[in-house]
């Protein structure tokens, strides 16, 4: 019995020992953040002794320096190698959550928070350019797609050591939570650094060997098309703020669902992520396959609009029913999207400058989602089924627009590996 299950866990980690080795780092990492992330409002109001408001600003702050930064710090991959920059960005973090035992006003926290999210930003681009770099074409978007379902065990389990420390309401154990995070996250930096070597593979050696006097032809930011699709990605990515915060809203305030039913839905959306993940990116390859899935994906977007706009005029079991479905539906949108997001920043990068494509990618990304919050709970809440459907109409937008920006960026490298063929 012991034996089938060991061979079950195997399975769903990964169907390489380096797949498995990757999503076993995604859970250690997502571990240390998720005790964090977790215990994160209590900690900087009970501990730190700030506002809701101060936090809010701090946050900002963080988010918009991170923005600013985001390319400078991904071409760091390029020129240092991503799993060393992976690695050492990994342990500055530990060590900038040790900080967090000395910050005690909201000036050392604004400044806590932008080191701590630069740095994640840092580690998070040399991430992606390592996974890309590391696994042959047929199998990046694959071995992403374990990778995410292993970090929503890893936050699972990181919300259950935060809930345990926030239950004993003692100021002494709260202060021990970015301990914690530190300690999970210095391992995480010692099994990044232990991680084989990333290489080229054989159909990238054309736009790697670029000439060098193509100069800042190549640069990610003069790729339009590129900005453009990691934009609308991001617009298609949403779905998180529908999950997260819309939603939720919507059902304290304008239907007559129990509150603990968000408990349940935020439950099936990690048992989902992490049952359904591979499944929805399977054959995800090409920018077609890639487009199929955000199609896919915006599609599920659009009808968890549909069907939770008109929970405000039901009662009862058919308004948890129905609120419920909205949530799984939204949940099929970012399994989808994701998909389609991998196998686009795999297909349309320049090899050579994986990390500044990563790092454009968190531009575009930020362009397309840092408004809506503010924008989709605006539309939900006070403007009812009308707004429900402008959501979807921007929704549907960006899926429509999506499909030219990504060909457009796949010519612009076309070109590029044409370029490079010519003699000097």
């Amino acid at each position: 019995m012991s034996r089938q299950l060991s061979d079950r866990l195997t399975r769903l980690a990964g169907p390489t020992p380096l797949v498995r080795r990757l999503s076993g780092q995604s859970v250690l990492s997502a571990f240390g953040d998720g005790v964090f992330l977790t215990g994160s409002a209590v900690f900087f109001t009970q501990i730190v002794g700030l506002s809701a408001a101060q936090v809010g600003l701090g946050l900002s702050a963080a988010g918009l320096v991170t923005f600013l930064l985001a390319v400078p710090l991904g071409k760091l991959s390029d020129r240092y190698g991503a799993r060393r920059v992976w690695a050492v960005a990994s342990l500055v973090e530990a060590l900038v959550y040790l900080a967090w035992l000395l910050v005690g006003g909201l000036a050392a926290f604004v400044a806590t928070m932008i080191l701590l999210e630069n740095v994640a930003a840092t580690s998070r681009s040399a991430r992606n350019a390592y996974r890309f770099d590391v696994f042959p074409r047929e199998q990046r978007v694959s071995s992403n797609a374990y990778f995410r379902a292993a970090r929503n065990v890893g936050y699972t389990l990181g919300a259950l050591l935060a809930g345990v420390a926030l239950a004993t309401n003692d100021d002494q154990v709260i202060r021990a939570v970015p301990i914690a995070t530190a300690a999970l996250l210095v391992l995480n930096a010692v099994l990044v650094s232990r991680l084989p070597s990333a290489v080229h593979h054989s159909e990238e050696a054309p736009l790697a060997t670029v000439l060098d006097e193509a100069g800042d032809r190549r640069s990610a930011l003069r790729n339009k098309a590129y900005v453009a699709t990691a934009v609308c990605g991001g617009v298609l990515g949403s779905h998180q703020v529908l999950l997260n915060v819309v939603i939720p809203l919507w059902l304290v305030e304008e239907t007559d669902a129990p509150r603990v039913l968000l408990a349940w839905l935020f439950g099936t959306n990690t048992v989902m992520a992490v049952l359904l993940q591979v499944a929805a990116a399977r054959g995800v390859t090409t920018v077609a396959d890639s487009l199929r899935a955000q199609r896919r994906g915006a599609f599920f977007f659009m009808l968890s609009c549909g069907i939770v706009l008109v929970t405000h005029d039901t009662v009862g079991w058919v308004t948890i029913a129905l609120v419920w479905i909205g949530h799984v539906t939204v949940t099929g949108a970012e399994l989808f999207q994701s998909a389609g997001e991998w196998g686009l920043q795999a297909e349309l990068s320049d090899p050579a400058r994986r990390g500044e494509y990563q790092g454009v990618s968190q531009l575009g990304y930020t362009l397309g989602t840092v408004w809506a919050p503010a924008a989709y709970t605006f539309l939900a809440m006070e403007w009812g089924t009308p707004g429900w459907l402008v959501i979807a109409g921007i929704v549907l937008a960006a899926a429509v627009l999506i499909h030219p920006a990504a060909r457009a960026a796949e010519r612009h490298l076309t070109r590029l590996e044409a370029d490079s063929a010519q003699p000097a």
